[in-house]
């Protein structure tokens, strides 16, 4: 299958097809959520907890809190604040971007590329947090989508041609409308210069023919298989710390 073919397929390719990564993150992200608005309906939230959720609820799910981490060694939160919203709103917008971005790039890397790129923009940019605003409660998937974002920017750059020229312009749109989007909402924009820098990095240096992705496909699963057990580790934390303190 000629590298040119696989790009023409990447376009055509808009639906899901089986388990995907993309699924998988997606789900996580809902679960966890409905997770938390039903804790805090039972604490008496009431609405708050769908649309505003406290600081408080947040970080009791997973919310990254550098000073607890700092001081209380919890390294979990580096991972779960990404899969923990501030509301209806916030989940919304991070997932519908991830289901426009996530699937057409994960069918032309692959799941073990993609999942390396998600979790290495996560922790990027929850440090850019830390030397942004080290003591701020800070959620959601934005700045591993927009890892996703920027690695798409360069990568396809690298790719170029028609259709690599293409892809590439239609990230820097949804770039364009997340940073506004971020802006208008007070979202964290230092997670989403954190994210976007560390795709941005790893799409410049990503194998881009089918040649070099092959002799590098056994790195990239030991990688994503690591980012794997790291992620339910520290999912599983969220339940364990609430029994340990």
């Amino acid at each position: 299958m000629s590298p040119q073919y696989r790009r023409q397929q990447f376009f055509l390719k808009t639906s899901w097809r089986g388990n995907s990564l993309v699924q998988i993150l997606i789900y996580t992200n809902l679960v966890l959520f409905t997770l938390m608005v039903l804790h805090g309906t039972i604490l008496g939230f009431g609405m708050q907890a769908i649309m505003h959720p406290s600081p408080r609820l947040m970080v009791h799910w997973g919310g990254q809190y550098w000073p607890m981490v700092l001081d209380h060694g919890e390294w979990w939160r580096c991972i779960t604040y990404a899969f923990t919203h501030g509301g209806l709103i916030h989940l919304g917008f991070n997932m519908v971007v991830l289901y426009q971005v996530g699937p057409l790039l994960e069918s032309e890397i692959g799941w073990t590329r993609l999942l390396t790129v998600y979790i290495f923009a996560t922790l990027v940019a929850t440090l850019a947090g830390l030397f942004w605003h080290p003591v701020t409660v800070v959620v959601g998937a934005s700045g591993a989508i927009f890892g996703l974002i920027g690695f798409s920017i360069s990568y396809y750059h690298r790719v170029g041609g028609a259709i690599g020229i293409q892809r590439r312009n239609f990230m820097l749109q949804w770039a364009l409308l997340a940073f506004v989007f971020g802006f208008i909402v007070g979202a964290d924009n230092a997670a989403h210069l954190g994210g976007a820098l560390a795709g941005i990095v790893l799409g410049w240096f990503m194998p881009v023919t089918i040649r070099d992705q092959q002799k590098t496909e056994k790195l990239f699963r030991g990688i994503a298989i690591l980012c794997a057990l790291i992620t339910a580790v520290s999912i599983l934390f969220i339940p364990l710390s609430w029994v340990m303190t």
